[in-house]
Parts: structure tokens; sequence; C-alpha cells
């Protein structure tokens, strides 16, 4: 008998625990999915708000409420997607962008990546990158291919990028052209610089040929004043040959042009000497006279 009461405790005893560890599970259980439904109430709640505002157009305001949204519950894609179309609408292109492309490959739903797609296509088209907005639309067609929207898009988006290119070719192009322009000026300019130099050459040539006249005329007058020189001498030398058969003395030898006061030195010497001539003369007339000598005290 002890041993059966004893079984039975045991058995009582762990049925008890095994209740109280099930009512504790159930219970938290319970409280989980009561929180979830709490938060998801909540997030519902911040998205209905961001909604309104978005449609009031105050798109800042509908981000803040999105975000909100998000936080309490991040589990949910289109949470994801309004905040990017928020952002999309304040002109913050590039961080709407990364929201569509992180939507796009962590989320199951086929619709909603081809709309992220398509929104990320005419992100691009706004920031007049049409190569990637054709990408975009492409990939948003390949998830749904009926959509007569961004079939649209695509092919404005085609029309474009074609101009684009045209324009980036035209543009090249005139670079080209500016820069074969500029190359022709600066030929121009080595040209004209040659031509300067060449002029300058001739200038010099000209300037020493000036020169080499200059010396030559300089010559043919040192040889017309030689010349002149040589004249004078001849007819001075006649002169003094003159002279000396008055006077019998010899003329001193000229050499090169006198000045007139040369000239004057010379005629007074010659008077001097005939004034001595003379005077021996008439001292020879006169012998035996006496000369008084006077002294001044």
């Amino acid at each position: 008998m002890k041993k059966n009461t004893t079984n039975t405790y045991r058995i009582m005893k762990n049925t008890l625990f095994y209740l109280t560890i099930l009512f504790v599970f159930t219970s938290s259980i319970s409280g989980f999915t009561q929180n979830m439904e709490k938060q998801k109430r909540l997030a519902n709640r911040d998205m209905r708000e961001g909604n309104k505002l978005y449609h009031q157009n105050q798109f800042a305001e509908a981000e803040v409420a999105y975000k909100k949204a998000a936080a309490t519950n991040p589990n949910t894609p289109k949470t994801r997607f309004n905040i990017a179309n928020a952002m999309f609408q304040q002109k913050r292109y590039k961080e709407a962008i990364a929201q569509y492309q992180f939507l796009a490959k962590n989320t199951k739903s086929t619709s909603l990546i081809a709309k992220a797609y398509h929104n990320t296509g005419n992100s691009y088209m706004q920031l007049k990158d049409y190569q990637k907005a054709v990408n975009a639309y492409k990939n948003s067609l390949r998830k749904n291919p009926k959509d007569e929207e961004t079939r649209y898009n695509l092919a404005l988006a085609q029309e474009l990028l074609k101009k684009q290119q045209n324009q980036n070719k035209n543009k090249d192009k005139n670079k080209d052209k500016n820069k074969n322009k500029k190359k022709d000026k600066n030929k121009n300019k080595d040209k004209d610089k040659d031509k300067d130099k060449n002029k300058d050459k001739d200038k010099d040539k000209d300037k020493k040929k000036d020169k080499n006249k200059d010396k030559d005329k300089n010559k043919d007058k040192n040889k017309d004043d030689k010349d002149k020189d040589k004249k004078q001498d001849n007819k001075k030398n006649k002169e003094d040959q003159k002279d000396k058969n008055k006077d019998g003395s010899k003329p001193q030898p000229q050499r090169g042009k006198l000045s007139p006061q040369q000239i004057n030195q010379l005629l007074n010497a010659l008077n001097n000497e005939e004034k001595k001539t003379q005077e021996k003369v008439n001292a020879k007339k006169v012998k035996g006279q006496k000369i008084k000598t006077e002294k001044d005290w």
C-alpha cells in the first residue's frame, strides 16, 4: 500500500508540474499574440495617418508617420514602399532608389517588386539617367508584362536615351572641332612667330648691311680726306719749294692736315726769318761802326 500511494503522489506531482509549464507557455503565447496584434494596430494606425498626410501633399510628415509604422511593425513591405514614395515626392531620388531596390530584393510579392522597379525607373528619369531608367522599366515588365504604363515609360526612356546619346556625340564632335581649332591657332601662332623671327633676322641683315655701307662710306671719306691732304701737302711743298728758292732755307716737312693756327704760326716764322736775314745784310754794310749798348738800371 505504501508503494502505491508513493507512486500516485509522484504522478500527481509531475502532472501538476507539466500543467503549470503548459499554463505558463500558453499564457506567454497569448501575451505574445496580444502584443503582436497591438503592434499591428499601432502600425496600421500610423500607416493610415501617413496615407492621409501623403494625399494632403504633406510628404515630409507622411514620411515620419510611415517610419513610425515601420518601427512598430518592421516586417511590412508596404511600409518601406510608402517611405520610398514619400522620399520621391520630396525629390530625394537617390534615397528613394535605395529603398525601392532593397524592397525588390527582400520581398516575395511579385506585384510589389514590379511596382518597386517601376518607381525606380521614374526616379532615374528625374535624374536624367535614361539608361538605368530603361533597365528598371524592363525589370518591372519582366514581373508584370501587362503593365501598359510601364511599357509607355520604357518607350519614352528609350527615346530620351537616343537623344542624349546624339547630344553627347555632337558634344564630342564640337570638342574635337574646338581642339582642332586650337591646334590650328597654335600652328598659326607658331608660323607668325617664325615670320617675326625671319623679320628680325632680315632686320639684323639690313642693319649689318647698313653698318657695312657706313664703313665703306667712312673708308671712302678717309680716302677722300687722305687725297685732299696729299693734294694740300703737294701744294704746300710746292709753295715751300718756292720759298726755299727765295731765302735758301729748307722748308719743314708737313704731315697730315694743318689747322689755320698752324698755318699762321708758320707764316710768322717765315717773316721772322726774313727779318733776321735782312738785319744780317744791313750789319754787313755798316762795318767798323761802334754800337753803344745801354743798360737799364
